[in-house]
C-alpha cells in the first residue's frame, strides 16, 4: 500500500506517459500497481526540460540512507526490463522504486516491504539525473 502522507511528487510528462503505458501491460502484482497508480495520479507533471535537478526521475542514480541502519547505498530507478537488484537497479514497479520516484533530495521515501513492514530511506544525493545531463528521452 502506498502511504498518503508522502510529500508531493514531480514526474516528467514523458515518465508519466511511459509508466502509464507500462501499467496497461499484464504482469505486475496488484499491490505494486496500486502504489504506482497512486503515484502517477497524484504527481505534479513537469516538462523534462524544466524538472529541477533535485528530483528523482527515471534512470536517476540516487544515494540513499536506510532509515533503520543509516547504511548508504546507490540505487537507480529504472523500468522493469533493466532491473537488477544486485547492481542497484530497482524497477519503478517495485515498492522501493515507486517510493523514490518523484521525490526531492533530502526527502524520506517510504514503502511497504513484502512482509508488511515499513521501509524508509532518506535521499542523501542525486548523483545523476538524465534530464540534467541533457538526455530528455532516456
Amino acid at each position: 500500500m502506498f502511504f498518503s502522507q508522502q510529500p508531493a511528487r514531480l514526474l516528467t510528462e514523458l515518465d508519466h506517459i511511459r509508466i502509464t503505458r507500462l501499467l496497461q501491460r499484464p504482469g505486475p502484482p496488484a499491490d505494486t500497481l496500486d502504489q504506482v497508480e497512486d503515484l502517477i495520479h497524484s504527481a505534479e507533471l513537469v516538462s523534462p526540460y524544466k524538472v529541477p535537478a533535485n528530483v528523482v526521475t527515471m534512470y536517476s542514480q540516487v544515494l540513499i540512507a536506510d532509515g533503520h541502519t543509516g547504511q548508504q547505498r546507490k540505487l537507480t530507478v529504472c523500468y522493469p526490463h533493466d532491473a537488477d537488484a544486485d547492481a542497484g537497479f530497482v524497477s519503478v514497479l517495485s515498492p522501493a522504486g515507486a517510493g523514490l520516484l518523484g521525490l526531492k533530495k533530502g526527502r524520506v521515501a517510504r514503502w511497504q516491504t513484502p512482509d508488511g513492514a515499513t521501509a524508509t530511506a532518506k535521499i542523501v544525493d542525486i548523483l545523476f539525473q538524465p534530464e540534467q545531463s541533457g538526455d530528455y528521452l532516456l
